[in-house]
């Protein structure tokens, strides 16, 4: 070795002359000399320098140092330079080895450039499968990106339900300091994708509250799209009191000039009333007539007129009670068996579903509905416009399965919005809720932190 050459070259490195460090340190090593400290300097030096393939030898070279050490570091160094020489097949080779040394103290770098290279060779699952690995790793001090970069490919996959669930616990993971704004964005194109419309708004008025933040030309059209749907569907829904009074049977129009509906017209016609044809006598004589019948069943009429308003309030008050109580027909627990039922049948599932459910979501309700079950519900919490039905299912083939039906309140009756398993292992906090949403989620540990140190090491 050429101490003085190392000498000045490690002065200049630390000084941060890249070029003049890469020059001095290649003379340090004579021809043949093998030098762990000296390559993994160099490969360093021309990393800055934007030297990618230069830098993948030196630390190709300081590998083959035995004695040195710091395989894992040396290994995710190189691997960068290769991604960063557009060589992405071979950096996930050395990137693997890195994540396999036991004595890296900070692999979660290493699985972060393993995901963006799986990424270059289109692999979303292995990609998502490493940024969960980066952001598990208690080593990571803020693990936020790593769980960005999960929802993306979440996204990429066509499951929105987990991209929502990684999105958020990178909310939870940020720091003061970090914008979250970017991550509400993605968030809310996540919500549109499973059609969650009023959290989409919700999240992408959190991107740009504080004005700093431009919503992509997708992300607007996707926040512009999610109001439309939230406005149609409030234009949709009949208020309160018509839903009361449809619920006490006055539903209908009513036209104040035939209230029978007996003439369909708005006045009777003269050529009826035969008033141009009867004498002035004759209306006298009528005119007694009924003065009479009236003062006869005046005391009458009335009485009966306040007894039959008595029982119309009464009636509607009741069905009034009933409706804001929950209650209405068909029953929720009728409306969740004969869902069950037409799943066996193999009868059309949208009879059943609420109009704001999309064919993609009732298509997911029936891949998880039992053909041949009896089913047996076991509780309701009941609500004016809204419900939940628990039943357990007897299956066909044996054994039982708890369900719970989502329900929304559809004119007097009930339509479903949602149908859950309930498994044994359900209830994990909202981080694992990201972690085990995926097939990307096969390891098991808890994330720490966020954010990503991009530098080498």
């Amino acid at each position: 070795m050429n101490q003085q050459a190392f000498e000045s070259g490690k002065r200049a490195y630390q000084s941060g002359d890249w070029l003049g460090a890469a020059t001095l340190l290649a003379e340090a090593k004579r021809p043949g000399e093998v030098s762990g400290e000296i390559d993994h300097l160099l490969g360093n030096a021309y990393m800055k320098l934007g030297q990618f393939e230069a830098a993948a030898a030196a630390y190709e070279g300081a590998l083959s140092d035995g004695a040195y050490g710091k395989r894992g570091a040396l290994s995710c160094n190189r691997g960068r330079a290769l991604l960063a020489a557009g060589r992405p097949q071979d950096a996930v080779g050395a990137l693997t080895d890195a994540v396999a040394d036991a004595s890296y103290a900070t692999p979660y770098k290493a699985y972060m450039a393993l995901g963006s290279a799986y990424e270059r060779l289109g692999d979303v699952r292995s990609a998502g499968i490493a940024y969960r690995s980066a952001a598990i790793d208690e080593s990571n001090p803020a693990p936020a990106v790593a769980l960005s970069d999960l929802g993306s490919c979440f996204m990429r996959l066509g499951r929105a339900v987990d991209a929502v669930e990684a999105y958020r616990t990178a909310l939870d993971f940020t720091t003061p300091l970090e914008s979250q704004n970017q991550i509400w964005c993605d968030l809310g194109l996540a919500y549109v994708a499973a059609n969650r419309m009023n959290e989409a708004v919700d999240a992408f008025a959190h991107a740009t509250a504080d004005g700093s933040f431009a919503l992509s030309s997708e992300a607007q059209a996707s926040y512009d799209a999610a109001r439309k749907a939230i406005a149609s569907i409030d234009a949709r829904r009949p208020s309160e009191t018509d839903a009361m009074l449809a619920a006490a049977g006055y539903g209908g129009g009513y036209d104040p000039l035939d209230p029978t509906g007996a003439s369909g017209e708005l006045m009777p016609s003269p050529e009826d009333t035969g008033f141009f044809s009867v004498t002035e006598e004759d209306l006298v004589q009528q005119d007694k007539l009924e003065r009479k019948v009236r003062r006869k069943h005046r005391h009458t009429g009335l009485k009966v007129f306040i007894v039959l308003l008595l029982l119309v309030l009464l009636a509607a008050g009741a069905a009034a009670f009933a409706y804001v109580s929950g209650y209405g027909w068909p029953t929720q627990q009728a409306v969740a068996e004969q869902l069950f039922e037409a799943k066996t049948n193999g009868a059309d599932l949208a009879q059943f579903v609420s109009s704001d459910v999309s064919t993609t979501q009732i298509q997911e309700m029936s891949d998880v509905l039992p053909s041949g079950a009896q089913v047996s519900v076991t509780g309701v919490d009941r609500s004016m416009t809204d419900s939940t039905v628990y039943l357990t299912a007897t299956l066909a083939g044996g054994g039982e399965q708890d369900y719970t039906i989502g329900l929304v309140r559809d004119g007097i009756g009930w339509k479903v919005t949602s149908v859950t398993p309930s498994y044994l292992s359900q209830g994990d906090g909202a981080s694992e809720g990201a972690q085990e949403g995926s097939d990307a989620s096969q390891q098991d540990g808890e994330g720490t932190g966020s954010g990503t140190d991009t530098a080498n090491e």
